[in-house]
C-alpha cells in the first residue's frame, strides 16, 4: 500500500524484522566489492586486531539496514527516489552471529512542490543487545497525492 507524503507524521516510529549476518553475508559482499580486507576475511588476523575476531563490512550492515527497510514497508509505492544521506557513522562493530534490526524515526518533512517531498528519517541499526551500531539520517523523496 502506498504511503504518500503527507500520511507522515513528524515523530512517528517504526522498527523492522531482524536478521542475522552470516560468514556467506562477509564472502559474498567481498566478492562484490572487492574488500578483502583482512579486518573481515582472515580470522587469525583478526585475533590480533582492535576486535579481537572479525567484524562485518560496515557498508555491508548499511546496505542490509536498507533492506530491511524496504522489507518492512518503509519504501512505498510512492517513493520516487533515495534522496540522500547525513551523518553516516558505524559506533560498533558487528560480528558474524550478531542480529540487527532497525529503528527509524521521522524528524523532518520537507516539501519540495506539489507533487513531491522530502522525508528525512533518524536511523538507528541495533545489535541483539539493542546497541547502537550504526546511526544515520536518510531522505527519501516521496509523492504527494493530488
Amino acid at each position: 500500500m502506498a504511503r504518500y507524503y503527507q500520511d507522515y507524521k513528524l515523530g512517528e516510529t517504526s522498527t523492522t524484522h531482524s536478521r542475522t549476518i552470516t560468514e556467506a553475508d562477509i564472502v559474498a559482499f567481498a566478492g562484490l566489492s572487492g574488500d578483502f580486507n583482512e579486518l573481515h576475511m582472515s580470522e587469525e588476523w583478526a585475533r590480533s586486531g582492535p576486535f579481537g575476531r572479525r567484524i562485518a563490512h560496515g557498508a555491508l550492515v548499511f546496505s542490509i539496514s536498507t533492506g530491511l527497510t524496504v522489507q518492512a514497508g518503509g519504501y512505498s509505492d510512492a517513493v520516487v527516489a533515495f534522496y540522500g544521506l547525513d551523518k553516516l557513522r558505524f559506533v560498533k562493530p558487528v560480528f558474524i552471529g550478531d542480529t540487527i534490526r532497525v529503528k527509524k524515526k521521522v524528524i523532518e518533512l520537507s516539501p519540495r512542490d506539489d507533487n513531491r517531498g522530502v522525508i528525512a528519517y533518524e536511523t538507528t541499526v541495533v545489535n541483539q543487545d539493542d546497541e547502537p551500531v550504526i546511526v544515520y539520517v536518510d531522505r527519501v523523496m516521496v509523492r504527494r497525492t493530488a
